[in-house]
């Protein structure tokens, strides 16, 4: 099992590039049973969408 630290990690990680499959698992299974870290990773998704939105805005 990986730690939070780690899930953290991987959870931006995935922001910027395809996670290999142990990645993946190794986080999917971390986030099953942490429910700080589901909400990190929720609010990292928001943080991306909302910055790309306010990209998108013209001046």
């Amino acid at each position: 099992m990986i730690s939070c630290k780690e899930a953290t990690r991987l959870a931006s990680l995935q922001l910027e590039r395809q996670l290999t499959l142990r990645e993946r698992l190794a986080l999917r299974m971390h986030l099953a049973i942490c429910v700080g870290c589901r909400r990190m990773e929720r609010q990292f998704r928001f943080l991306r969408q909302a910055a790309g939105a306010w990209m998108s805005l013209k001046d």
